[in-house]
């Protein structure tokens, strides 16, 4: 965010299928429009890039994967920013993952019907609250193609 063409040095470098840019976008509401912002340390500063365009962007400078955290919804345990996962998820031809706001199985299924690529659970897991094989039954029982 702060030297956006380290994009592209590290997808000349690695490759693009190894540079993944983390976006961190809050909801925010300007002249009664709903958006989402970009933020940066944490979900702590504004950026004043809307989340959609700055998706496109990274894309474009070489990023091969975004992993877009709902500065909103991390943590909440409420389900993922399922609207922004969707919005950039049709705006980008690379993958999304969806982080922030997984409380069951069922977000996580919800994340990838929205158009994620993939889901990045932490509490569920870490907590004991769901495993691994009950999450992963869960979604193949959903014809969500899983890895053994």
């Amino acid at each position: 965010m702060r030297d956006p063409d380290l994009i592209t040095q590290i997808a000349r470098k690695f490759g693009s299928c190894a540079t993944v840019v983390n976006i961190d976008p809050r909801r925010v509401y300007r002249e009664g429009q709903e958006t989402w912002e970009v933020h940066i340390n944490g979900g702590r500063i504004a950026t004043g890039l809307e989340a959609v365009a700055w998706a496109r962007r990274v894309e474009e400078l070489g990023a091969g994967e975004i992993v877009l955290t709902s500065m909103d919804a991390d943590g909440t345990k409420n389900g993922y920013d399922l609207p922004m996962t969707g919005a950039v998820a049709a705006a980008v031809n690379i993958p999304v993952v969806a982080s922030g706001g997984a409380g069951c199985p069922q977000h996580l299924f919800e994340a990838f019907r929205a158009g994620a690529d993939a889901a990045l659970a932490a509490s569920i897991f870490h907590y004991n609250e769901y495993s691994i094989p009950i999450t992963k039954r869960y979604l193949a029982e959903r014809g969500v193609p899983i890895r053994s």
